[in-house]
C-alpha cells in the first residue's frame, strides 16, 4: 500500500483478550495494533492457539475485547453488523435452502426481495461459477462447491469488510489451490477489504498484500511483511524467486513461534 493514500477501513487499537482457564486467567491477545486500508487484502499466519481466530471474531463483533477497541468504517465495533461478512472453515449453509436461496438470504435480510434479490444472487453465483447448481441443495455439493457458495453469500451481503477464518482449511490440496485462484480472481474484480486467516504460508503469500505474523500466546503482532509481488497472481507465482524468498522468511518466523509453543 506504500505510495498510495490510505483510506483506513479497520483500526485495531491496543486489543487485549483474556479468558478464564482451568488454572487461572489466560491471555489470548495482548497489545494488538493494526490498520487495514480500504480494498486491502491482509493475510494472518501464526502457530495454533496464537489468537488469530479470536482476533477475527473480535473484528466481526462476535467477541468483545477485554480492553482496547476495534473501529470499522469510523465506528467502534459493539456487535455484529452488515458491514462485515464472515466466512468460516465450516460451510454454515442452510441445508433446507437451495444454492440460490442461500445466496439470497442476506439480501432478504436487507429488505431486498423477489426478482431483484434473485438477480443479485445470480450475479454472485455466476461469480463463483455455480450457475448450473443454483437449484441444488448443500447436501448435493462437494466441499469446495459449498465453500464457493459461502463466499458468494458473503459477497452478496455487500459487506465493506470480508473476514475469512481458514475457509479452505478442510479441503483437499487440489480444491484448495483452485479456490485460492478463484478468490484471487474475484478479489481483483470485486475489490473488497479482506482479512484472511490461514495456517498455510503459501496461501498467505499468494493471496495477501501484507502478511501479518502473530507470536505464540499471548498473541501479538510479531512482524508485518509487505508482499511486493504484483497482481495478477497465479499458481506459477509460487515458483518465482521472490515468492520463495518471502516464503522462507515468513516460515522461519512462524517456526520460531511454533518452537515457543512447544517449550
Amino acid at each position: 500500500m506504500a505510495g498510495k493514500e490510505r483510506n483506513i477501513k479497520v483500526v485495531i487499537d491496543d486489543v487485549k483478550k483474556t479468558y478464564q482457564g482451568r488454572t487461572g486467567e489466560v491471555v489470548a491477545l495482548n497489545g494488538v495494533n493494526l490498520e487495514i486500508a480500504e480494498n486491502e487484502f491482509v493475510t494472518v499466519v501464526g502457530p495454533s492457539g496464537c489468537g488469530k481466530s479470536t482476533l477475527l471474531n473480535i473484528i466481526a463483533g462476535l467477541l468483545e475485547p477485554t480492553s482496547g477497541r476495534v473501529v470499522c468504517n469510523g465506528v467502534e465495533v459493539k456487535g455484529t453488523g452488515m458491514d462485515r461478512g464472515v466466512v468460516f472453515q465450516q460451510y454454515a449453509l442452510f441445508p433446507w435452502l437451495t444454492v440460490k436461496k442461500n445466496v439470497m438470504f442476506p439480501l432478504n435480510m436487507k429488505g431486498i426481495k423477489g426478482k431483484e434479490a434473485e438477480e443479485a444472487a445470480m450475479k454472485y453465483i455466476r461469480m463463483v461459477d455455480l450457475e448450473k447448481f443454483c437449484d441444488h441443495y448443500p447436501k448435493e455439493l462437494s466441499g469446495g462447491m459449498k465453500q464457493r457458495v459461502a463466499i458468494a453469500r458473503a459477497y452478496a451481503a455487500e459487506p465493506e469488510i470480508l473476514l475469512m477464518d481458514e475457509p479452505f482449511g478442510a479441503l483437499d490440496a487440489q480444491t484448495r489451490t483452485q479456490l485460492q485462484q478463484d478468490l484471487l480472481d474475484t478479489w481483483e474484480r470485486e475489490q473488497k477489504t479482506c482479512f484472511f486467516i490461514t495456517h498455510d504460508v503459501d496461501e498467505a503469500l499468494i493471496l495477501g498484500q501484507r502478511v501479518i505474523i502473530m507470536s505464540a500466546r499471548p498473541g501479538r503482532i510479531k512482524d508485518i511483511v509487505d508482499i511486493d509481488i504484483p497482481y495478477p497472481r497465479n499458481q506459477e507465482t509460487k515458483m518465482s524467486a521472490r515468492f520463495l524468498e518471502l516464503k522462507n522468511y515468513i516460515w522461519g518466523q512462524v517456526y520460531q513461534e511454533y518452537l515457543e509453543v512447544r517449550k
